[in-house]
């Protein structure tokens, strides 16, 4: 019965999706579905409690922005067998381990409208408003362990590039991974690593990207693709858009996997790091100093104020 519960539901967002913003009459719905025309008003009743925006009207009941809808059978074909999209989750990181570990492909998306306990770099909080893009990428690649960083870097390329194109934003990469929108926080990335002997099981990477929420009132230094351009946008072209990028970034380029020396030397033209006084927080130290480079591992070369330099493989970056 759940289940039948569930395909009434998703049955009934298709056609209205499907519509593309037109208006869909209950009597056409309760045909279609062959339940009444008051179970039909039930279940978008519980569609709206579940975040879903419809709206209700005179002739029938229509979604308002179809475009941001981020159901599977919403992306074209190579991808929307690999979305899986949840309403709330606790992280889409828990979510993707579990996939992970019980046979979802490579490059499957896990997708939440809202976490309950999004976290950032060093166990922060990560706030999961409605209308940002919550996802985590489930990678099975075949590598060792010590190459497995080049897919952070590669994912940060892709997303820069990609909202450079689709809105002419000045986005610039922050070592290690996050994206800054006129100094402010737009994107955060996080990735976990399961290794088998001695390659790579599988990597997740969590990504969050402020799109049509509002970030700024849990965090002040942060912005949303809707503040900078005073427009909602569509999440679903920004995913399928990143995805179509990040798949082509990651290709074997040199017949020996990976190429690792030019994603570094691509995300290096795309940094706002390199030139910059930082300061890096680890788990029990920090360091200041100028980013001078990112090497070929991604490690940053800072020099302190004595002027000798460091090489910093990991941590949480500030521009000061």
């Amino acid at each position: 019965m759940v289940n039948e519960q569930k395909n009434i539901k998703e049955h009934i967002i298709q056609q209205l999706y499907n519509a593309c913003g037109k208006t869909v009459s209950g009597v056409q719905l309760s045909e279609d579905l062959g339940i009444s025309r008051v179970a039909v008003w039930k279940h978008i009743t519980a569609l709206k409690q579940n975040r879903f925006d419809i709206e209700s009207q005179p002739k029938g009941y229509r979604l308002a922005d179809p475009e941001d809808l981020l159901l599977p059978f919403c992306f074209e074909k190579q991808f929307f067998e690999k979305i899986f999209h949840f309403n709330e989750l606790t992280t889409t990181m828990d979510k993707a381990r579990a996939l992970a570990k019980n046979g979802a492909s490579h490059l499957s998306v896990v997708i939440a409208e809202n976490q309950t306990t999004g976290r950032g770099r060093l166990n922060r909080r990560w706030f999961s408003s409605k209308g940002g893009l919550w996802f985590t990428l489930i990678l099975k690649p075949d590598c060792p362990p010590m190459q497995s960083y080049i897919y952070n870097f590669a994912a940060s390329l892709s997303l820069s590039k990609v909202l450079r194109r689709l809105f002419d934003v000045d986005v610039f990469v922050k070592w290690p991974n996050d994206l800054l929108l006129n100094g402010k926080k737009l994107v955060g990335l996080l990735s976990e690593m399961e290794t088998r002997g001695d390659m790579v099981e599988f990597i997740n990477i969590g990504i969050g990207i402020n799109v049509n929420n509002q970030p700024e009132i849990d965090e002040p230094k942060a912005i949303s693709l809707r503040q900078a351009l005073n427009r909602s946008v569509s999440r679903k072209q920004v995913l399928q858009t990143f995805l179509h990028e990040f798949e082509q970034c990651i290709q074997t380029t040199d017949g020996k996997g990976i190429n690792c020396k030019n994603i570094i030397d691509q995300w290096k033209k795309e940094t706002s790091t390199i030139g910059n006084k930082v300061r890096i927080e680890t788990r029990g130290d920090f360091f200041e100093g100028r980013a001078l480079d990112v090497d070929e591992s991604g490690a940053l070369i800072i020099e302190d104020k004595d002027k000798n330099k460091q090489k910093i493989i990991y941590g949480d970056c500030f521009h000061i």
